[in-house]
């Protein structure tokens, strides 16, 4: 199979679909790789190191996708990239439809077939292709909202973990996944004081035995989340309902329950956001203010740190892109139904139940697009 990585052309992405060291796994597989030059400058990875791997270099974007079989990518592809998509082609990227109705119409237009990185599912339940930009989001997340916090970018001036004598930054987490995790891990590291809402008993369990006291937990209603953010300095949204659309926890009448300078980190900004006042916002550019409140909603964040990034992801998706290779989308979708489960769009139509409820299509059941 003849696969093409383009450069990402998203606002200050810097990752790379392919590293040179798994372009190495595909040709090594007999397959072919062709990399749009400089695709892999973000991660330090020139030209000469894809060549030496056993890729060609193509000049523009229009020429990997013309020749490619497969394109892999890391972010969704931009109107000028679904522009050069066509029937038959394989997609395999992060998509995050269901906020999206424009790439949607447009990937259902050119007829690709699109496998989506973040509804590929394990056999425990668990996203394990968005896990590691969770883990990286997750993180970020309190180095963002720590910068957002002080008065130069428009915070209230509070130090996350205080100083002796003075009581540390207020941290609340909604949502005790991956991304919620990470991120109570990193404020807890710099000691904050921070809470963390989820719906679970397991996961609250979970989170209590781990963090101990370090931590506080608590059960996520409407009227909890409305105390809890009413004393925050820092919230981070970290809620997470597999390819739907975010809900809206924390309403544009609830910023008035909060201080002035407090800063919200949306990190479910892909899927749509849990803010009703969050937009997507870029590296460039990356926060704005509503009624006070300071917003940080970069839908990249695991792209400011493209290497480590880049390779993490590389991890889990590389297998299956093997596979995909090896077998034919079909044939391999058919061997693992958790691949399957992130199969989104196909001949022009939605195979993925939450995307079609979202955007409100009708789903073409996966046995359709499997047959033959």
């Amino acid at each position: 199979m003849l696969i093409g990585v383009p450069k990402e052309i998203k606002n200050h992405e810097y990752r790379v679909g392919l590293t040179p060291e798994s372009v190495s796994e595909l040709v090594a597989h007999g397959h072919s790789v062709q990399v749009e030059t400089g695709a892999g400058t973000g991660i330090g990875a020139d030209d000469e190191a894809y060549r030496t791997a056993g890729a060609t270099i193509g000049a523009t974007a229009a020429e990997i996708f013309e020749a490619a079989e497969m394109i892999v990518k890391v972010k969704e592809p931009q109107p000028a990239e679904c522009a050069m998509l066509r029937s038959g082609q394989i997609l395999y990227t992060y998509l995050h439809l269901a906020p999206d109705p424009e790439q949607t119409k447009a990937l259902i237009a050119s007829g690709v077939t699109a496998i989506a990185y973040e509804t590929v599912t394990s056999p425990t339940g668990t996203l394990p292709l968005l896990k590691p930009m969770s883990q990286v989001a997750g993180r970020m997340s309190i180095q963002a909202g720590a910068t957002a916090l002080e008065k130069a970018h428009g915070g209230r001036g509070v130090l996350l973990g205080g100083v002796p004598g003075v009581q540390p930054g207020k941290v609340v987490v909604l949502g005790g996944g991956v991304v919620g995790f990470n991120a109570a891990q990193m404020a807890v590291g710099l000691g904050a004081d921070v809470t963390i809402l989820d719906r679970s008993p397991d996961v609250l369990e979970r989170l209590a035995t781990h963090f101990e006291s370090r931590a506080k937990t608590a059960y996520s209603t409407q009227t909890r989340i409305s105390e809890m953010i009413a004393e925050a300095d820092l919230v981070i949204g970290a809620v997470l309902i597999p390819g739907a659309a975010a809900p809206k926890l924390v309403t544009r009448a609830d910023l008035a329950l909060m201080k002035p300078g407090a800063v919200l980190v949306d990190v479910a900004i892909d899927q749509g956001g849990c803010f009703e006042t969050s937009h997507a916002t870029t590296h460039a550019e990356p926060t704005y203010e509503v009624d006070g409140i300071v917003h940080y909603c970069v839908a990249n964040m695991p792209g400011a740190v493209a290497r480590t990034s880049t390779y993490a992801l590389n991890n889990v998706t590389l297998p299956h892109a093997l596979r995909i290779a090896d077998l034919g989308w079909q044939a391999a979708l058919r061997r693992d139904v958790h691949l399957a489960n992130g199969l989104n769009v196909w001949n022009g139509k939605i195979t993925c139940d939450a995307v079609a409820e979202a955007l409100g299509y009708e789903t073409t059941p996966l046995s359709e697009a499997l047959a033959g």
